[in-house]
């Protein structure tokens, strides 16, 4: 398979894990089970239970903090999304679409101003502002 179709894949596989957390997961469920039955065979329906199975797996690989297990999910996905990918080249475009309707564009990033003063008291450590921040590490302890 090559880079491209490699890389959508992935994209597929994490933006399905992502949505199993949201209140679209019903529809997106729907959406993915349909998409991977065209191209195997599988009956929609039994598939949308596996999504649903593959679902409580990373609820509870989350809850305990077991990042192996969520990576399993992710990675069963990913690689039936490429099984379904080398059965039909030609479904990169519908996935390609299905990826743009799971995750949207965002609106433009909201401009403002802040001001902060710190007085009195001196901070040794790390202090951040931002409106939204994921995955933030900061290396060290401070």
């Amino acid at each position: 398979m090559d880079a491209e179709l490699t890389a959508l894949v992935t994209a597929g596989a994490t933006a399905l894990v992502q949505q199993m957390a949201t209140d679209a997961w019903s529809r997106t469920r729907d959406r993915v089970a349909a998409f991977l039955a065209r191209r195997g065979g599988a009956d929609p329906g039994a598939l949308a239970a596996e999504l649903d199975a593959a679902r409580a797996e990373l609820a509870a690989a989350r809850r305990d903090g077991d990042e192996e297990a969520a990576a399993d999910v992710r990675g069963e996905w990913r690689l039936r999304m490429r099984r379904a990918l080398q059965a039909d080249p030609e479904a990169a475009a519908e996935l390609r679409a299905l990826l743009d309707e799971l995750a949207p564009a965002r609106s433009a990033p909201q401009i403002g101003s802040v001001s902060n003063s710190f007085t009195g008291v001196a901070h040794h450590g790390i202090v951040v502002q931002a409106g939204n921040i994921e995955n933030l590490s900061s290396g060290g302890q401070g």
